[in-house]
């Protein structure tokens, strides 16, 4: 699967900001949510071995995950759940875990049935949707962090997955916040970085979103509020998506307000 190898590069890029990263500042504390650069690779280490776990069938996921979900269902948050699973990992050794663990993940969905299902924290789907979910997240929480390093990202065309996964859970948006799926869903047009244009759902002068599929892509993980973006809308559905666009799984969240999240 391609997926896998762009969820490769994503980590890698990642990896590569941090790898001479003096070990205090991993401590520090990033723009979502006060978490820190520690907090983010154990989260992200976490879910890169549930995710190829879930390759292993619903057993071995099954055993994986529940003393995890245990700790939501107990009212734990997402980052309280990691500490017992990480069970002291923390530093330059967890930077180390998650770039082996990210390699490891790669290899076995390349290995995959892009068709095979796999279970989940959430419904089922399919391996392709499950590696395409980790680049995502890969990339979204790495934002924080270049954003913390001040640092500027050199995107490249592997975004496209990020911002497909964005037009394809215009549904769940709406469907998230218990509000009616506004119909036709717009058209997005989107540059890429190579200058590459992409397009998705029937052209609509009159309900659109057009622009940069880096800006897109931030919109639709949350990392920043449409308005610190140059993203164009045209009609109220558009505008209301880019508002509360949330492509990722989870109760819905309220994206972060006008200036929160920028570059150091």
């Amino acid at each position: 699967m391609q997926q896998a190898e762009d969820f490769r590069a994503e980590s890698r890029a990642l990896a590569e900001v941090l790898q001479d990263l003096p070990e205090a500042d991993l401590h520090r504390a990033t723009l979502f949510k006060d978490w820190t650069i520690d907090h983010v690779l154990g989260h992200l280490h976490l879910f890169n071995v549930a995710a190829e776990t879930s390759l292993q069938g619903s057993a071995a996921f099954g055993a994986f995950i529940g003393p995890i979900v245990k700790d939501m269902q107990s009212g734990k948050s997402i980052l309280q759940c990691q500490f017992p699973w990480l069970d002291g990992l923390s530093g330059r050794a967890l930077f180390d875990a998650w770039r082996a663990g990210a390699e490891s993940c790669a290899d076995a969905f390349a290995r995959a049935d892009p068709k095979e299902r796999v279970k989940w924290v959430g419904p089922d789907m399919s391996a392709l949707s499950s590696i395409t979910a980790r680049q995502m997240e890969t990339w979204a929480h790495g934002q924080e962090v270049f954003d913390l390093l001040g640092l500027e990202r050199s995107e490249q065309d592997r975004i496209r997955n990020i911002a497909h996964l964005g037009v394809s859970t215009y549904g769940w948006t709406f469907m998230n916040r218990k509000e009616e799926i506004p119909d036709p869903a717009p058209h997005v047009e989107l540059t890429g970085p190579s200058g590459a244009v992409w397009t998705w759902n029937a052209a609509q002068e009159d309900n659109v979103v057009r622009g940069s599929a880096v800006e897109f892509a931030q919109v639709v993980t949350q990392v920043r509020n449409i308005a610190d973006t140059d993203l164009e809308t045209r009609g109220a559905t558009a505008a209301r998506w880019m508002e509360v666009a949330q492509c990722f799984a989870g109760p819905a969240e309220t994206p972060p307000e006008k200036g929160a999240r920028h570059k150091a």
